[in-house]
């Protein structure tokens, strides 16, 4: 099977993921510049989760570029991906409305921690799917960095419980580690 509906398929989930997100968004009911402080947590959480939403997109991207074939295992791997990142507009609402409270940021922490598994074992049904693939076995032999990240989403979920803004911090942490897609998937994309 080739990958192409699979791609199309999680793009389109991904672009209502997103208007979900924005759609939830309300503009202030005063204009005034004060009337924007209520609603500032809101926004922040919505910036946060577009930039992740867009990361996995981006990095799916890349994945599907050097991906020749998919089968029954990669597709359901698909599927448990887009289902823990359609959970994210929920705990976007949820964060930006109750701000840095304890559970919705612990809530919050464990969607991303569940997306980052599952993104995890899409890799790994793709590499075992691709044995014979060197590119593919080259370009994902250290996944050091999805481990590191992994263990940073745990530590963050810890750290709500000392105050929910270090945990937020560990998620942003992460963020910025996987916004530049990895390089060596561009590098076979363009030979």
């Amino acid at each position: 099977m080739k990958t192409n509906r699979l791609e199309a398929f999680s793009d389109g989930v991904l672009a209502i993921i997103i208007t979900i997100m924005v759609l939830q968004l309300r503009a202030p009911t005063e204009i005034t510049w004060e009337a924007l402080t209520p609603i500032l947590p809101i926004f922040i959480s919505y910036i946060l989760s577009f930039i992740y939403i867009g990361i996995y997109w981006n990095n799916h991207h890349h994945l599907f570029q050097i991906t020749k074939k998919v089968n029954g295992k990669i597709l359901w791997a698909n599927m448990h991906l887009l289902f823990w990142l359609s959970l994210i507009p929920f705990a976007t609402s949820w964060i930006g409305e109750d701000h840095l409270m304890l559970v919705p940021v612990v809530y919050y922490g464990i969607i991303l921690f569940m997306s980052g598994v599952a993104y995890y074992i899409l890799h790994q049904q793709i590499i075992k799917a691709h044995k014979d693939d060197e590119i593919i076995q080259k370009v994902y032999e250290n996944r050091n960095k999805a481990y590191f990240s992994m263990g940073l989403y745990l530590l963050g979920i810890g750290l709500c419980f000392i105050h929910p803004l270090l945990g937020a911090i560990c998620y942003i942490v992460v963020a910025f580690m996987w916004i530049v897609p990895n390089k060596k998937v561009e590098k076979y994309i363009e030979q």
